[in-house]
């Protein structure tokens, strides 16, 4: 058997393994050990390589932007900024049909610009607008889906744990990333309260309607959001404004969060060991599986798959987008059986090169930013998408009186609202890349 055959078949086993419910992490690794073996005759390559992997792949100084952006959502949520993000969302828009799942998606929206992670905006979220949502009169799969929808703009709208993830395997620009980010992450709100707007009207009693709030009351509930502003133009702003890295800027921004937190009084030391705990938790989780998908990918460099794979498609003479459009397919499908971060890794090192041989008419560099973008929403998609849409599982969790099945036909609405932006940004580049410099 060929190198190239040992590369090939490699991945339905680690398919087989992922569905034998094998963590994503420890099967990228077992199937990158002893496909190593296979390729280079013994166990002493793989045991090698497994000696300096981990070092190789954790000195990587950029990958300290995980835990901050982690543990700056977790002091986010101990300082109220989700309640009063939804409060003031609510007051300006709760009146209108359909106005509290609009003000959610707000919401969401702007602790997403605090927080990388989908899975915690979605269930932040939750906490604060479900019981909102159920008092005025939202049936349960209309507000279990908007909230899972809601929740993916924490992976869209930077800072996105996700996209640095992107940024470190291409070896792309980080800030350019979130940059490019931002349009897309504005359109992807815009999109899903339009989805909001459509339901209520095909749904009429899907939805209540609140009584008008005074516009005294909307200024004083707008004034309770200052500290998220303050964070966001703080991170953001510094980054893009040249006074600090984005590493220093997710420390700036665990820093400024937790002080909030503070002198809100939701930190104290006892919940400030359980959110270090919490962010080691999952920065250990996350790691593993990156040290995982080095093993892995490690071993399908040396197989010459991605380098095969890409001169195959190239000689072919397919079109570039069409060959953009059958990736980003791909990546809806797997978006119904794995986790984003998963897709991530487990892909790219695939896909991007295909991806940088083809000719789009645009820089390598504009290039690999759209594409991230471009997969960035798919993989978002997949968090909301049926059968297995982590996001959708997590609302569930947190509402086990509605039946999934009615969530799965609600959030429908918001993965047209999806496609179509897709479609928009796949056909108009510029809309991702006209914020970036020069």
């Amino acid at each position: 058997m060929s190198n190239l055959e040992i590369g090939i078949y490699s991945f339905p086993a680690l398919l087989g393994l992922i569905f034998l419910r094998v963590p994503i992490g420890l099967a990228m690794f077992l199937t990158g050990f002893v496909g190593l073996t296979m390729v280079t005759g013994s166990t002493n390559m793989a045991l090698a390589r497994l000696k300096t992997e981990a070092y190789t792949t954790f000195s990587n100084y950029s990958l300290s932007i995980v835990p901050m952006f982690l543990l700056m959502g977790y002091f986010a949520t101990l300082g109220g900024m989700s309640q009063s993000l939804f409060k003031a969302a609510e007051s300006f828009l709760g009146h209108r049909k359909g106005g509290v799942a609009m003000a959610a998606i707000g919401a969401c929206a702007g602790f997403g610009a605090i927080c990388g992670s989908s899975l915690a905006t979605a269930a932040t979220m939750s906490r604060v607008a479900l019981p909102e949502l159920k008092a005025y009169g939202y049936k349960g799969g209309f507000s279990t889906a908007t909230l899972a929808a809601g929740g993916t703009l924490g992976i869209l709208i930077p800072p996105s744990v996700v996209l640095v993830i992107y940024a470190i395997l291409t070896e792309q620009n980080i800030a350019k990333l979130f940059l490019a980010a931002f349009v897309p992450g504005v359109m992807a709100a815009i999109g899903y309260m339009i989805a909001v707007s459509i339901y209520v009207r095909l749904n009429p009693g899907s939805a209540g309607v609140r009584a008008p709030v005074p516009m005294g009351q909307r200024f004083r509930a707008l004034l309770d959001v200052w500290p998220v502003l303050l964070v966001f133009i703080a991170v953001v702003g510094g980054i893009y404004g040249g006074i600090f890295t984005p590493t220093e800027g997710a420390a700036v921004g665990a820093l400024g969060t937790g002080l909030i937190a503070l002198v809100n009084g939701g930190l104290r030391w006892p919940t400030l060991i359980d959110s270090f705990s919490d962010t080691a938790r999952s920065t250990a989780m996350i790691f593993f599986i990156v040290l995982g998908a080095a093993f892995y990918n490690g071993f399908l460099a040396l197989t010459q798959v991605p380098q095969t794979l890409s001169t195959m498609v190239v000689e072919q003479g397919f079109a570039p987008v069409t060959v953009l459009c059958v990736i980003l397919v791909l990546y809806l499908v797997f978006g119904c059986f794995m986790d984003s971060l998963s897709m991530i890794l487990l892909t790219i090192p695939i896909f991007f090169p295909v991806i940088s041989a083809l000719d789009f008419g645009m820089s390598p560099e504009h290039v690999a930013i759209w594409f991230g973008i471009l997969v960035l929403i798919v993989v978002e998609v997949g968090l909301i998408t049926p059968p297995v849409g982590m996001n959708l599982f997590v609302i569930n969790a947190m509402d086990p009186e509605t039946p999934m099945v009615q969530t799965y036909r609600a959030v429908m609405y918001y993965v047209v609202s999806d496609l179509v932006r897709v479609v928009i940004l796949v056909a108009f580049p510029a809309i991702t890349l006209f914020l970036l410099p020069g």
